[in-house]
């Protein structure tokens, strides 16, 4: 995530437009890859993503500076994400997600190593989808992005020791179905 001058999240929060839209160019990635790891599917990130920017603006008059802008945009990336994926869930039961067909579309030449990724990338989204999207938002923010655990418990308004439980959880989650998965295709 790109530096923000507090001068340009200042004059977004009174409604500059340009101010705005630099900060949407120096944090929409940042927003759309946290979305994207909680959500699992491309065009659900970026509904997520839309709506995270909805907020910001709206919201953005209110942010007191008291945390980091750092801090308060995971926070609600998270919570919308989190959101919108069991909104998603309850609703969209048996739907199918086109976006691996869209990857796998005949092409170019795939090295090995593009197809060992794409293999590792597949069983990582199928494990993180087994997990509750409490301990997934606390092992992406922990694993992938990299925040303490001091900030994801900000990010998330939970005790520390809540996300050290829950990211023990989700890491024995994780191994035990790797194990599994592992022994299924042994089989």
């Amino acid at each position: 995530m790109g530096d923000i001058t507090l001068e340009t999240l200042e004059s977004a929060a009174q409604g500059d437009i340009g101010a705005f839209e630099e900060v949407y160019k120096r944090i929409s990635g940042f927003v759309y890859n946290v979305a994207l790891r909680i959500t699992r599917n491309n065009v659900d990130a970026q509904e997520v993503t839309q709506d995270v920017f909805m907020k910001i603006y709206h919201k953005l008059k209110e942010f007191q500076f008291r945390s980091e802008f750092k801090t308060w945009v995971y926070r609600v990336t998270v919570n919308t994400a989190i959101n919108y994926y069991r909104k998603s869930a309850r609703d969209d039961k048996g739907r199918v997600d086109y976006d691996g067909v869209i990857d796998s579309s005949p092409g170019g030449a795939s090295t090995a190593e593009n197809a060992i990724q794409k293999d590792n990338e597949a069983m990582l989204n199928s494990l993180l989808g087994q997990l509750s999207p409490e301990h997934k938002a606390c092992l992406v923010l922990r694993e992938l992005e990299g925040l303490s655990y001091q900030q994801i418990a900000v990010v998330l308004k939970v005790p520390v020791n809540t996300v050290r439980s829950r990211l023990k959880r989700a890491r024995q989650a994780l191994l035990e179905k790797a194990g599994k998965a592992q022994v299924n295709d042994a089989l």
